[in-house]
């Protein structure tokens, strides 16, 4: 069974992280609210990224490492500019 990471973009402009086991289900309760929390408190939200694990902690382990990245860099990933988000990791390192 895959795993999945994933971003959603809320309706403030912030962004959500969170992982599971079922992303078209979980996907579609965040779009409509029934997941409380963060999302729920800033609809309608958008699906704005994700990459397939073989393990579920492999994906709790992006989630989270995504999870501590700058706007900046969440917004490379969700470009797919892995140059961009090189850039910022050394960026980040030299500060």
């Amino acid at each position: 069974m895959p795993f999945h990471a994933y971003i959603l973009r809320c309706n403030d402009g912030s962004y959500y992280t969170g992982h599971t086991d079922n992303l078209e289900t979980r996907i579609a309760a965040h779009k409509v609210g029934t997941i409380p929390g963060y999302t729920a408190e800033r609809l309608p939200v958008e699906f704005v990224w994700c990459e397939e694990f073989p393990t579920r902690e492999e994906a709790l382990f992006s989630e989270r490492r995504i999870k501590g990245w700058s706007r900046a860099k969440k917004e490379a990933l969700i470009q797919g500019d892995w140059e961009e988000i090189k850039r910022l990791a050394r960026n980040r390192q030299c500060g």
